[in-house]
């Protein structure tokens, strides 16, 4: 049991103070128990900085204020030499994007069971950052789930997305609970974020809607219509 304790930080503290205060060591005896409560805060520091960087994976299927807010302000040197280099492609990069959501728009349209991205009549121009499809009326979360999963078989990286605000962990403080908005929750329950960038080619478009047509049919919905 003894060396079992020596997992634990307080194991090591505990040895360091018995040296100190019983055994009447100065600070040079108590070296190596200091040594190891450093290294014990150092791990436990780049732990807690990694879980505040960054949601965790549950926390991804939406833009949400989690459980406990990430500080997002680690951006190393690397990182912003990359992203000022993606800024001078900017035109070309936003170019590509709507090629894809060009391909996607046209492969939709031939499923009933799919509603593309709703772009308001008084809009000139939009830039998705994710290319967020809806399912018809007649899907429900779990066949919208299931479908997901029939997508990530073939492997493709789809998500049910997103989760609405108030059903997220801060509004759930605040009193809010499944049920407070039964509109946002219907329409979330049906929107499935697609592959978007801009390395997509056409037949991988076609093949993902394909598929996702027939994962419609297994799970029973058929060709639902808004």
């Amino acid at each position: 049991m003894d060396q079992l304790s020596l997992v634990t930080p307080h194991a090591h503290a505990l040895r360091g103070f018995d040296t100190l205060l019983i055994d009447g060591g100065g600070v040079m005896d108590i070296l190596p128990q200091a040594g190891i409560l450093l290294g014990f805060a150092v791990v436990f520091f780049v732990v807690a900085m990694r879980r505040f960087r960054a949601h965790r994976p549950s926390e991804r299927a939406s833009v949400v204020v989690g459980s406990s807010a990430p500080y997002q302000a680690a951006m190393s040197d690397m990182s912003a030499a990359l992203g000022l280099a993606q800024l001078r492609r900017l035109e070309e990069i936003l170019e590509k994007r709507k090629l894809i959501e060009h391909y996607y728009f046209k492969h939709v349209k031939s499923f009933e069971g799919i509603k593309d991205p709703f772009i308001g009549p008084e809009v000139d121009e939009v830039h998705w950052f994710l290319y967020v499809v809806h399912l018809g009326t007649r899907f429900s979360k779990s066949s919208r789930d299931s479908i997901v999963e029939d997508l990530l078989v073939e492997k493709v990286e789809a998500a049910a997305y997103s989760n609405p605000l108030h059903t997220q962990r801060r509004y759930f403080d605040y009193g809010y609970r499944r049920g407070s908005f039964l509109v946002a929750e219907k329409v979330s329950d049906r929107a499935v974020a697609m592959p978007f960038h801009v390395h997509l080619q056409e037949r991988q478009i076609a093949f993902i809607v394909q598929t996702m047509k027939e994962a419609s049919i297994n799970v029973g919905a058929g060709a639902a219509i808004y």
